[in-house]
């Protein structure tokens, strides 16, 4: 039988000394949740963990209810933005924060995934790369209108502005979408902190290598890394295939610094 394996690991990358990245791996391979917080370092951490410990509480509460897997994934987003506001109030030096969130389910032989921000989803099938998740920035908009070219989006000093976060108390609809795994397939979640740095071809030539998914993990930080790593860098991996690993990965130690 066809079983996930998986890994993940989260980086404060080069620069910046906190990281306000956040993620969980459920280890009977249910479910997997990356975070990316925003609003200063004690806001953005805070928002990140309690989006990932939200959605986890939530969804393994109601996992053996009789609620649909895209209301499930729905309903445990809004119960994470909920908590967000409640710590904003409670915490009015943390009223700016947010976080961004990209959630993959696997429940009743089906597939879902949800997003909020610009933390993505990917898949490899067949040595191909595509990105699943579409960003929700007024880059990727403009993008998707017309109004910007693929090469003014790369470099455009708006990328980052998101037009939707947890956090928000105009939180517009969140969406859920049905996610098509083959076996074989390799789906990705990361952080901006990956995709800033490095490339869809590298990412591709990386995730296709034939390794441990733990390797690649560490593979793709390290790539982040010598580009810069000026942002925070999560990356959680999840291949359909033999055999069934969680894994939560150290990278290497550096002994000298280039």
């Amino acid at each position: 039988m066809i079983s996930r394996n998986c890994a993940g690991y989260s980086d404060p990358g080069v620069v910046r000394p906190v990281n306000q990245d956040s993620y969980y791996i459920d280890p009977q391979g249910r479910f997997y949740i990356v975070a990316d917080g925003m609003g200063g370092h004690a806001g953005g951490q805070e928002a990140s963990q309690i989006t990932t410990q939200t959605i986890q509480a939530y969804l393994e509460e109601y996992w053996d209810s009789d609620v649909p897997s895209d209301e499930l994934l729905e309903d445990a987003l809004y119960q994470a933005n909920r908590v967000i506001l409640e710590d904003q109030y409670q915490h009015p030096e943390r009223s700016d924060m947010g976080t961004t969130v990209v959630v993959v389910l696997f429940r009743q032989d089906q597939s879902w995934y949800t997003h909020i921000g610009d933390s993505r989803l990917y898949r490899l099938r067949n040595n191909k790369l595509e990105q699943v998740s579409e960003d929700h920035t007024w880059v990727a908009r403009a993008l998707k209108m017309g109004d910007i070219s693929l090469e003014q989006a790369k470099i455009h000093p708006w990328r980052h502005v998101l037009f939707q976060c947890l956090g928000r108390r105009d939180l517009r609809q969140v969406e859920i979408y049905p996610l098509d795994v083959e076996p074989g397939d390799r789906l990705m979640m990361c952080s901006d902190g990956l995709t800033e740095e490095v490339d869809d071809e590298k990412i591709a030539t990386i995730l296709g290598l034939e390794t441990s998914s733990e390797q690649i993990v560490i593979n793709l930080i390290e790539a982040a890394k010598a580009a810069g790593g000026s942002d925070n860098i999560t990356v959680v991996l999840v291949a359909e295939e033999y055999p069934s690993i969680v894994s939560h990965v150290q990278p290497p130690l550096r002994l000298t610094d280039s």
